[in-house]
């Protein structure tokens, strides 16, 4: 039975999504306007999240530093694009105490400035190189219209910042990291991501490119989910993080930089919930196996759980003073992968029940089964569906067009990705955002056009994923 806390996803997403959010207890409203409060289940998901990709960070030899929040104003116009491109997003700090600052000082909306001026210090020679820092932390961004986990004023998120001796080593890093935010994407969060290259209008303000990994939503809309950034030499120059090469001469340093933030939860809310309420993959969930006893079992629930959490595998017992029906519906809004529900009169015939989350199928099975290992297989089953559910329905919704009035069309009836060809000119790209938003993703690097750009007609030079965005 549909939980009636939820708005059905098909009358209305926008507030189906807000009221899973609130059903899960996911995050709060603040009296800091624009801010949320992140509730413990929410920043349970982002630990979960963050203790994975922290782990492949470090994997590929990267360690994590922290840098001031606070940036002088002096110091961010050092590298003009990247002033200019977040300029209208800004935070200033004017007074510390009564007193009237000197200087203004920028609340950190990224921190290319920061790391820039350390590495400034601390770059001398290539033995030096490469530099491989993250940094996990809270950014601040004047944001118009906010949307919980899509989009905040100050939102959590990791952002990598390396340094490097040749243009070669961090574009190769570049590339690599993206593969690193592809592969966190589609094994752990079970959403199926396109990867490419932002045209020049969309990338990053200060790179010499950008590179996305972009995910589509249940409702068609699209989500650039992570970025990496090739800056070249741009900010080196800039704050002279410069050092002497191998040939004994003096170099300007090559830089990258890469991040995802709490919009994570918002993708794994948007592709994978449902009207009961939040469903995530047992790869990334806090909690993934909840134990129901009805009645006098708790020899049999403990020898469950017992064997579980020997297991690894992350266990709780619901022996709350609630009614069945309503642990079940608590488990299912929380989104937990599998329940196990454990009851005197089933054990009278030697069975209990297990339930999955993702299609809502209960299996009695036998008391003796050897249960790590039927939830061990469950819990892949489930993790699998669920990419596999989400690819599906994005390949559905993936059109390839030839021409504007397609795009259109598109838009309008059924949204999703769309497969365009482009000649290159930004006019075009813009002409887009007259139809309903639409803008480019990102370019398919290794596809070749096989059309006319859709816009004007011209000879085509690349192939573009193009879709509204949150």
């Amino acid at each position: 039975m549909k939980n009636e806390a939820i708005t059905s996803r098909d009358v209305d997403f926008a507030k189906w999504y807000t009221d899973v959010v609130k059903a899960a207890r996911l995050c709060d409203y603040s009296n800091v306007k624009g801010c949320m409060v992140i509730e413990p289940a929410g920043y349970a998901l982002w630990e979960r999240m963050q203790s994975v990709l922290d782990g492949m960070f470090k994997e590929t030899g990267h360690q994590n530093v922290y840098m001031p929040m606070l940036i002088p104003e002096s110091l961010m116009k050092k590298e003009g694009e990247l002033i200019n491109g977040f300029a209208p997003e800004v935070a200033w700090v004017t007074h510390g105490g009564a007193n009237l600052l000197e200087e203004r000082l920028c609340v950190r909306p990224t921190s290319e400035t920061l790391f820039s001026d350390y590495y400034s210090n601390v770059v001398r020679s290539y033995r030096d190189l490469p530099m491989k820092y993250n940094q996990w932390c809270s950014v601040m961004r004047w944001e118009k219209t906010t949307r919980p986990f899509l989009r905040s004023r100050e939102f959590l998120w990791q952002e990598g910042h390396t340094v490097h001796a040749s243009a070669e080593e961090a574009e190769a890093e570049t590339r690599q990291m993206l593969n690193v935010y592809k592969t966190f994407f589609e094994d752990y969060l079970a959403i199926p991501v396109i990867a490419g290259r932002k045209t020049e209008k969309e990338k990053f303000a200060g790179a010499e490119y950008s590179l996305t990994v972009e995910a589509l939503m249940y409702n068609g809309v699209a989500l650039q989910s992570g970025t990496s950034h090739y800056f070249g030499q741009k900010f080196s120059k800039a704050y002279d993080i410069s050092f002497v090469n191998k040939e004994n001469k003096q170099e300007y340093a090559y830089q990258t930089s890469w991040g995802v933030t709490t919009r994570m939860i918002g993708a794994l809310i948007m592709v994978h919930s449902d009207d009961f309420g939040l469903v995530l993959p047992p790869k990334i969930a806090p909690k993934q196996v909840v134990i129901v006893p009805i009645g006098n079992v708790l020899e049999k629930v403990n020898e469950v759980y017992e064997a579980l959490k020997a297991n690894n595998i992350s266990v709780y017992v619901d022996d709350s003073n609630k009614s069945p029906g309503f642990k079940f519906k608590e488990a299912e809004v929380n989104g937990i992968p599998v329940r196990i529900e454990i009851g005197e009169r089933d054990l009278k015939r030697d069975v209990y029940t297990i339930a999955r989350r993702d299609t809502q199928e209960k299996v009695e099975v036998n008391a003796d089964i050897d249960v790590v290992s039927y939830v061990k297989d469950l819990m892949d089953k489930i993790q699998n569906n669920l990419f596999e559910t989400a690819k599906a329905r994005r390949d559905k919704m993936t059109y390839e067009v030839e021409s504007v009035e397609e795009m259109k069309e598109i838009i309008e009836n059924h949204p999703g990705f769309i497969i365009a060809d482009w000649c290159g000119d930004e006019a075009c790209e813009v002409s887009l955002k007259e139809i309903g938003g639409l803008k480019s993703r990102c370019i398919l690097e290794e596809e070749q056009p096989t059309h006319k750009c859709a816009m004007c007609g011209k000879e085509a030079k690349h192939r573009v994923v193009w879709g509204i965005q949150y």
